[in-house]
């Protein structure tokens, strides 16, 4: 019989680099975080847009809301004279009467010719009446050149509707001043159904269709 010890001793060095060999898994390192996202500078937030200015030419050319009204402009009332309105619009003013006494509009300078957007009528050598042809300044109660004429009955239910003198198919309302006062307030209405123009003011001016130079 042979003996074990010799037998066992080549199994033993197997086993032992057989052992050797293996390897202790790696362990995994861990990932380094990612980057973080720059922090949103001033410079790089979104600006809200800067609004363009009005043209030179607008600007303090027309007047402010609600200074128009069925007594007159601010301080001028219907009634008073040229001086008391151009204390009240408080800019250059040009116009005059072609004879003494005589009707004629007053308008923001450069004046130009007629029909102006907006000028002030006087005759006898008083302020008599405000005209509007543009939708920038609003009447009394919130009418406006450009809005239909239902719009204009709903904002003035009462207005007196007449033909126009002169254009067929236009029209013209005429509202009375709410607080009872003599002023009238008369949209032009042309034939398209939409306000073309206004004028507020005292009678018999006020109701003239022809207006003056």
């Amino acid at each position: 019989m042979r003996p074990l010890i010799p037998l066992l001793i080549p199994m033993l060095i197997a086993t032992v680099l057989a052992g050797c060999g293996e390897r202790t898994p790696a362990v995994p390192e861990p990932a380094a975080p990612a980057p973080e996202a720059p922090g949103r500078t001033e410079a790089s937030m979104p600006r809200p847009p800067v609004a363009e200015p009005a043209p030179a030419a607008d600007v303090g050319m027309l007047p402010a809301p609600g200074t128009i009204t069925f007594a007159g402009f601010g301080p001028a009332a219907f009634g008073s004279d040229e001086e008391s309105v151009r204390m009240a619009w408080g800019k250059d003013m040009e116009g005059a009467p072609s004879e003494p006494g005589g009707c004629y509009v007053l308008a923001p300078a450069p004046r130009g010719e007629p029909p102006f957007r907006f000028g002030f009528m006087l005759e006898g050598g008083k302020f008599s009446r405000i005209d509007v042809r543009t939708d920038a300044i609003p009447a009394p109660g919130g009418g406006k050149v450009g809005m239909s004429m239902t719009e204009i009955v709903r904002l003035y239910p009462g207005a007196e509707e007449t033909p126009h003198k002169y254009t067929p198919g236009a029209r013209t309302l005429r509202a009375k001043d709410p607080a009872g006062g003599g002023a009238a307030l008369v949209f032009e209405i042309g034939t398209e159904g939409v306000v073309v123009a206004w004028r507020i003011g005292v009678p018999p001016q006020v109701d003239y269709v022809e207006s003056c130079g």
